[in-house]
C-alpha cells in the first residue's frame, strides 16, 4: 500500500476570508513524506505538479485534521477529486475513541515526549515575512510528528494525550487503517 503523510500550511487566516470553509483560504506550502521512498518534500503553489504525481500513485493520505481541512483546502487547487483517496484522519480516529477534539501538540507531548515547532499562525506570518524555508521546515515538522503518531498507534493500538498535567490513553481500533479502498480510483491530471 502507497501511503503519504501530508499537511499544508495557508497564506491568510478564516478571519480574513470571513469564513470556516477551508477551501475559502490559500495555501503556502504542502508538506508531504512518501513511505515508498521513505522522503519528505515540501512544495509551494508552483511546484504543485511534482505533488500531483505523488498523490497521484497514493492509497492512502494519513493527516491530522485533513478530513475536515487538509483535504477540502488542497482539492480546491486539485483538476481532479481528493475525496476518492482513502483518508486516515488521526484527529477523527482520536475524536471517535475519546469522544472529543484535542491538538495534535497534546498528542505528540503524550506519545512521543515532544511538542510541535510552532504554531499554523506563526506559519502565516513567516510565510508574510518572505521566510519561506521557515514555513517549509515547520509543515515538515508537523508531518514528521503525524507520521510517528500514526506509526505509534498502529504499533500499540493507542495513543496518549496530555492535559492539565495529565496523560489519559486512548484505545485505537486500527485494524482497518492499511485496508486500501476497492475503489481507488483517480481522474490523473497528468500523462503516465
Amino acid at each position: 500500500m502507497r501511503k503519504i503523510v501530508f499537511d499544508i500550511e495557508t497564506s491568510n487566516i478564516f478571519q480574513e476570508v470571513g469564513s470556516n470553509n477551508p477551501a475559502d483560504l490559500n495555501i503556502s506550502v504542502v508538506g508531504v513524506y512518501e513511505y515508498e521512498g521513505d522522503k519528505y518534500s515540501a512544495f509551494v503553489q508552483e511546484e504543485f505538479g511534482e505533488l500531483w504525481k505523488i498523490i497521484e500513485n497514493t492509497d492512502v493520505f494519513i493527516t491530522f485534521n485533513g478530513d475536515h481541512f487538509d483535504i477540502p483546502l488542497l482539492n480546491k487547487y486539485y483538476p481532479g477529486d481528493l475525496l476518492k483517496i482513502k483518508s486516515l484522519d488521526l484527529l477523527k480516529e482520536m475524536q471517535k475513541s475519546a469522544g472529543r477534539r484535542m491538538k495534535l501538540d497534546q498528542i505528540a507531548e503524550g506519545t512521543l515526549g515532544t511538542n510541535k515547532s510552532g504554531h499554523g499562525l506563526d506559519a502565516v506570518k513567516w510565510w508574510r515575512d518572505g521566510e519561506v524555508e521557515k514555513v517549509k521546515k515547520y509543515c515538515l515538522d508537523d508531518v514528521r510528528i503525524t507520521k510517528d503518531v500514526y506509526e505509534y498507534a498502529l504499533k500499540n493500538q493507542k495513543l496518549i494525550f496530555k492535559e492539565g498535567g495529565n496523560l489519559n490513553e486512548v484505545k485505537l481500533d486500527t485494524s482497518d487503517w492499511e485496508t486500501p479502498l476497492e475503489s481507488s480510483v483517480l481522474n490523473h491530471t497528468l500523462p503516465f
